[in-house]
C-alpha cells in the first residue's frame, strides 16, 4: 500500500465497510452533476459581459419566458432550482466529509504526508479539502439567498452584488468553488478510469481554473459597475 493510500485511508470510511462503495458512487455523481452545473452557471452569468440586454434574455430563457404571454420568466423556477441544488449540496457534502479529517492527528498525519512527498494528486485533494471547507460555509448562504429572493435581472444582480454587499461573498466563493470543482472533476475522470493521462488531464483542469477564475471575476466586477450606477430604490431593467 502506498503513502497515499495509508493516509487517504485514515481519514476515510474503512474500505471493507459495505457503504463505502455507494458512498464513493453518490459522491462522484453529485460532484460531476455540481461541476457540469458551475461551467454552465458562469457561463450564463458571464452574459453580462455582453450587456444588460444579453443577460435579461439569458435570464428570461432559463425561467421559460417563451412559455409567458409577456415572455417574461418565473422567478419560481429560480427558487425551486435553488431548492434542489441545495439538496444536492447537502448530499454531496454528507458523503464527502466522511473523508474529512476531523481530528489534530489526522491534521498532522496529512500535514506530514504532504511536507514528505511531491506527489501532484496528493496535493489536489488537500487543496480540495481546503475548499471544500470554505463551500461548507458559503454555498448554503448562496443558494438560500437565491431560494429567498430569487429576483435576477441586470439591476437587481447588481443591486445585491453592490449595495449589499454579496461581492464579500462571491470573492471567497468563487476561488474555492472552482477549485474544488475542478479537481473534483479530474480527480472522478481517473478514480473511475475514464482516462489514464493524468498529467494532461491535470493540464486541462488548470487551464480551465484560470479561465473560469478570470471569466467570473470579469463578471463580478461588471455587477460591480453597474450597481454602483443605480440609484436607490433599484428599478428592474426593462429592455428598450
Amino acid at each position: 500500500m502506498t503513502s497515499i493510500t495509508r493516509v487517504h485511508n485514515r481519514v476515510s470510511t474503512p474500505l471493507g465497510h459495505p457503504w463505502s462503495a455507494k458512498a464513493d458512487r453518490l459522491q462522484s455523481a453529485t460532484g460531476i452533476m455540481l461541476g457540469s452545473f458551475l461551467l454552465l452557471h458562469m457561463h450564463f452569468e458571464s452574459s453580462i459581459l455582453l450587456g444588460k440586454e444579453a443577460f435579461y434574455r439569458v435570464v428570461q430563457l432559463l425561467e421559460g419566458g417563451m412559455f409567458s404571454s409577456t415572455g417574461h420568466g418565473f422567478p419560481i423556477v429560480t427558487k425551486v432550482f435553488s431548492v434542489f441544488m441545495l439538496l444536492v449540496v447537502i448530499v454531496h457534502a454528507a458523503v464527502a466529509l466522511r473523508r474529512f479529517p476531523t481530528q489534530l492527528g489526522q491534521w498532522r498525519a496529512l500535514r506530514s504526508h504532504m511536507g514528505s512527498i511531491n506527489h501532484k494528486d496528493a496535493h489536489a485533494w488537500f487543496w480540495q479539502l481546503i475548499s471544500g471547507f470554505i463551500l461548507f460555509f458559503h454555498v448554503p448562504v448562496h443558494l438560500f439567498t437565491m431560494i429567498l429572493n430569487p429576483e435576477i435581472g441586470p439591476h437587481l444582480s447588481a443591486e445585491r452584488v453592490y449595495h449589499d454587499n454579496a461581492w464579500l461573498l462571491y470573492a471567497l466563493l468563487l476561488p474555492a468553488v472552482v477549485v474544488h470543482a475542478m479537481i473534483g472533476l479530474y480527480r472522478v475522470a481517473v478514480k473511475w478510469g475514464i482516462t489514464t493521462k493524468r498529467s494532461g488531464l491535470r493540464k486541462v483542469a488548470k487551464v480551465l481554473i484560470i479561465y473560469l477564475l478570470c471569466l467570473g471575476t470579469a463578471s463580478l466586477v461588471s455587477y460591480l459597475f453597474i450597481g454602483s450606477e443605480l440609484g436607490i430604490p433599484v428599478q428592474p431593467f426593462v429592455p428598450e
